[in-house]
């Protein structure tokens, strides 16, 4: 197969040179969207915005799938949102690395209204219930959180 014959890349990133690459590494995912969360939100385009990326890792798939229902029957995500944490999308990995996990970004206008959504969300009497449960025990044994800041071409 010819770099041309290759469809969704540039012949830049096809043919980058070694001096140049056009990535460091890549990886790809398939993930299935939550049902509350079933296409990508853009709640902010505001300059200063910042996204939070985070991967829940389970050491089960039966306790990821209670971490999923956590955020959807259990609740979690609607106190996310009345804390100001704006969902952009919600999916559970079917394909790619650190299985079994789910992968979530949410959307802040600055750092601040992110510190201050966090610690409502830390606070929150929903929160603080739900987190005791014992259905939902042990459900995340690693978490990855990356901040980002979005390019200006961003769609997010």
């Amino acid at each position: 197969m010819s770099s041309a014959q290759i469809r969704g890349f540039s012949a830049e990133s096809l043919d980058a040179p070694k001096s140049d690459p056009a990535f460091l590494r890549y990886e790809s995912s398939l993930m299935l969207a939550f049902d509350r969360v079933p296409q990508v939100e853009v709640p902010t385009r505001a300059d200063s915005r910042l996204l939070q990326l985070r991967i829940y890792e389970s050491h089960s798939t039966e306790r990821a799938i209670k971490k999923i229902e956590m955020f959807g029957e259990g609740g979690e995500l609607e106190i996310f949102r009345r804390c100001g944490m704006n969902p952009v999308f919600f999916g559970q990995s079917l394909i790619g690395s650190k299985l079994p996990n789910l992968t979530y970004m949410l959307s802040f206008a600055s750092k601040e209204a992110m510190e201050k959504a966090w610690a409502a969300f830390g606070r929150d009497p929903a929160w603080l219930k739900l987190r005791k449960d014992e259905t939902y025990k042990d459900t995340v044994s690693n978490v990855t959180n990356l901040i980002l800041r979005p390019a200006a071409s961003s769609q997010i």
